[in-house]
């Protein structure tokens, strides 16, 4: 029997609020200057005392609504001791025992649980330099910032499904507004739990990686961690629980320490913070909260394929992103949501404006008029502009912005309807190509789309293919 890998996410994600979690200092992830955003709660000072964040829960609970959890009844904040020098009160304020959220389900994947905590401080480590040992710096602008820690059942058994899950709640948490979860600027962190046994429904020993910040690392550290697992086994040896960094220029995954168990945190009831009994809050009734939720991005790329009728692919990649979809919503609606129109769209989104800002290696939707993007597909639908020249608009719009029409026109791009003056080419073309025009004559229909291309080329692509090509035959049938 093979390994069966068994994978389990844990994700932590800053939340979108204006104060921190139990503060009144500003939550603002874009500040560069250390230790601005701090007071005397969040840095632990003695005879100080939290207050809990109303918006922080909210988000929690509009979250669990979304993916169908269990909201709680009875919730209570807890006690996480363990030191660091990043952990200004030498203990953490999270939720252990009654979390916000148990159960519910996000693209396929089980969870066990959302809680709320606060975050920790970032700390800095200096290079050594002149023979002087590296110094730490800590910047406490992080710390007491609120943070959803959500824990997945360990039903994920391969690196693509756990990739898939972490774009996915990202998305969501986007769509909710309830925080931007950007991987690079560590709003959103990854933990991966792996193990692997050739025993069905016999869990092998769990390895946890931590410090993954990309979707693509995160498939990328737990493939290495299977395959280092299996080696590691089938060698003789035995896999030890222990926490593992994720080293991204060596491509592996290292030790890093000891896994601890949850008595070593010694967590408690946190004796400064009040008992929650969420249903006597009416803004977190079951029915508000559902009435609170925008459409959910699994609903958006259903309306999409429904109302539509686009490919799979088609939706996949434009309800991928907020940004995506937004921008695709504003084209339908300019478009007067036809459905040719729209499948058109849809196509030079995936394709063509997808591949430019592949180039750019960044989407800008922001930056590029829907209504203008939404007359160049009509300009192509209408047969006013080739696929080539649109091709060539669509690229200055991105650039420069403008009227796509007005471009294409000063660009030479705007296809000719005058079939006198396409006639006129024809005829020099096919003076030229004698030897196209008598295998066409001999039956080869290859030769004819030959001086199609021919007739495009000497229209410098203002020649529409179709009309082209009926002119051809027409011009040909009279000799």
């Amino acid at each position: 029997m093979e390994y069966r890998p068994t994978i389990g996410l844990e994700v932590h994600a800053e939340l979108k609020t204006r104060t921190k979690m139990f503060c009144d200092s500003a939550n603002d992830p874009d500040e560069a200057r250390p230790n601005i955003n701090i007071c005397p709660v969040c840095l632990a000072h003695p005879g100080t005392l939290p207050v809990i964040n109303r918006a922080a829960v909210l988000h929690i609970l509009r979250m669990g609504t979304a993916i169908g959890g269990k909201i709680a009844d009875f919730t209570e904040f807890d006690r996480k001791s363990y030191f660091y020098p990043d952990i200004p009160k030498g203990y953490q304020i999270s939720q252990y025992e009654y979390p916000l959220i148990t159960g519910g389900e996000l693209a396929g994947v089980a969870i066990t649980r959302i809680h709320l905590e606060e975050d920790t401080a970032r700390s800095i480590h200096l290079p050594a330099q002149a023979g002087a040992d590296g110094k730490s710096l800590v910047d406490f602008n992080r710390a007491g910032i609120p943070l959803m820690e959500l824990v997945t059942e360990p039903v994920i058994h391969d690196a693509a499904t756990a990739g898939r899950f972490a774009r996915e709640l990202q998305l969501l948490l986007r769509t909710l507004g309830a925080g931007e979860a950007n991987l690079e600027k560590g709003e959103m962190r990854i933990e991966a739990n792996i193990s692997v046994s050739k025993e069905e429904g016999v869990f092998g020993t769990k390895v946890e990686v931590k410090n993954i910040n990309s979707f693509r690392s995160v498939e990328r550290a737990i493939a290495f961690e299977i395959n280092r697992q299996i080696e590691l086994i089938e060698s003789g040896g035995n896999v030890v629980q222990a926490t593992r960094g994720w080293d991204e220029t060596k491509q592996s995954t290292f030790h890093q320490r000891f896994k601890e168990g949850s008595a070593d945190y010694r967590y408690f009831p946190e004796p400064d913070l009040p008992k929650l009994y969420l249903s006597d809050i009416p803004e977190f009734a079951h029915d508000a909260l559902r009435a609170s939720l925008p459409e959910l991005p699994w609903e958006r790329r259903a309306r999409y394929a429904e109302r539509y009728a686009l490919k799979e692919n088609d939706v996949a990649y434009i309800g991928a992103t907020a940004e995506r979809a937004e921008f695709f919503d504003a084209v339908t609606e300019a478009l007067d949501n036809s459905k040719e129109l729209v499948a058109l769209a849809a196509n030079y989104i995936v394709s063509d404006l997808g591949g430019i800002y592949a180039k750019k290696d960044s989407e800008d939707y922001a930056s590029l008029d829907p209504k203008m993007f939404a007359k160049l597909i009509r300009l192509v639908s209408a047969g006013d502009v080739s696929s080539r020249g649109a091709k060539d608009t669509l690229m200055h719009l991105v650039e420069k912005g403008g009227d796509p029409r007005v471009i294409a026109q000063e660009q030479g791009l705007m296809q000719v309807h005058d079939t006198t003056v396409l006639t006129e080419a024809i005829r020099v073309v096919l003076a030229e190509e004698n030897k196209a025009v008598e295998e066409y004559r001999a039956g080869k229909e290859a030769a004819l789309q030959y001086l199609v291309g021919k007739s495009m080329k000497a229209t410098r692509g203002a020649g529409n293919p179709t009309v082209l090509k009926e002119l051809i035959v027409k011009e040909l049938s009279l000799k």
